[in-house]
């Protein structure tokens, strides 16, 4: 009996995991994301939105000058799940690109991207 038990655990601990609702768990890049919405033509090509930036600590968790958080990325969807942006979603376009989901549920204008070296 003990040895079925046994055999039939390591099967189930081997089978894959079901699929999440949503969408394949991940992470987003460590790092700071600038936020901003469309320029124009005429002057800078994003206007900063400083108030909406944040950081990715780790693998689940952000901060804001206003305080830490989680977050839980399914599929291509963030969402903020505790902390001062609790609730916000944003589609993520790419590894390092994000654009808020508004309360339509459809992609807004405000676009966060990963900072790095060249754009920060």
């Amino acid at each position: 009996m003990i040895r079925t038990l046994a055999i039939a655990a390591i099967v189930f601990a081997a089978a894959p995991a079901s699929a999440v609702p949503g969408g394949k768990l991940g992470t987003l890049e460590a790092g700071s994301y600038a936020c901003e919405l469309p320029g124009d033509a005429a002057g800078p090509a994003g206007i900063r939105q400083p108030d909406e930036a944040f950081e990715i600590v780790n693998a689940n968790t952000y901060r804001t000058a206003a305080g830490r958080g989680t977050y839980l990325l399914t599929g291509e969807t963030v969402t903020m799940t505790s902390g001062p942006k609790k609730g916000t979603r944003y589609h993520r376009i790419s590894g390092r690109f994000l654009r808020m989901i508004g309360p339509d549920g459809k992609d807004s204008a405000l676009r966060c991207v990963r900072r790095v070296v060249n754009n920060g």
